[in-house]
């Protein structure tokens, strides 16, 4: 098993316009090059989100505590290309992410709630989620659906992201079904720009940064979409109806 050094990074939000995006793109253009991954010049991402039974990710967040974590599972453009256990966590204003590969069919199970498998798995994401699942009742929340475009400077290790059409998903916490009904959460001239780095924050991508861009740090995606579909996702449901699991 491979273990690697914990590697901290800071992350800044902003709430911007589809105006500001144009004119950092054509600046981004000359410095940044898009991620290797990006067929066109976005892909969406999906997350379902998890939370414990005093939901604290939410409750957390919310009163602002400096140091807390939340736990999603996720895929890309709808498929099982890679599915993704990831853990978020949050120092300050330093992230750090944890991820572990799952099947579609471990997805299912967890969803099912049969969560013996992740005591066996050989990644220790896995093995901790499922403690947090049995001993703190760590269950699904939310889906949280958005397009990415991605952009990269090597030095600094520097990833400026636009994430657009952020929405809520309703209706079942299947992640694979694509025609899940959503909700949207911004407004419709608004999205959300994301500057992360490890070793430095260069000047010049600085200032490509609109000095009327609001920061976004206040809130999240994940709270935006629990709070937007919590009337079709209640706990309190999720939890009756599947309490014998």
């Amino acid at each position: 098993m491979k273990v690697t050094k914990e590697t901290f990074r800071h992350e800044q939000k902003y709430l911007i316009s589809k105006k500001d995006q144009t004119l950092i793109r054509q600046r981004l253009k000359d410095i940044l090059h898009l991620d290797k991954h990006v067929k066109e010049r976005s892909y969406t991402i999906r997350s379902l989100y998890f939370d414990d039974y005093w939901n604290s990710a939410y409750e957390e967040k919310e009163a602002g505590i400096l140091m807390r974590k939340k736990y999603r599972i996720r895929i890309y453009n709808f498929t099982d290309d890679v599915i993704k256990l990831e853990r978020k966590r949050k120092h300050g204003a330093y992230i750090y992410k944890e991820d572990a590969p799952l099947t579609r069919e471990e997805f299912y199970k967890i969803l099912d709630g049969d969560y013996q498998f992740l005591l066996k798995s050989p990644h220790p994401l896995c093995q901790e989620f499922y403690v947090e699942c049995v001993t703190n009742q760590m269950r699904p929340r939310t889906i949280v659906d958005y397009e990415r475009e991605p952009w990269i400077l090597e030095a600094g290790t520097v990833r400026v992201t636009f994430d657009e059409n952020v929405r809520a998903a309703v209706g079942s916490f299947d992640i694979f079904d694509a025609n899940l009904p959503t909700l949207e959460v911004l407004e419709e001239d608004k999205l959300v720009m994301e500057v992360k780095y490890t070793e430095f924050y260069p000047d010049i991508v600085k200032a490509i940064v609109p000095a009327d861009a609001t920061e976004y740090t206040a809130v999240s995606k994940y709270v935006l979409c629990y709070d937007k579909s919590n009337y079709k996702h209640s706990f309190n449901n999720y939890w009756y109806e599947n309490g014998s699991k």
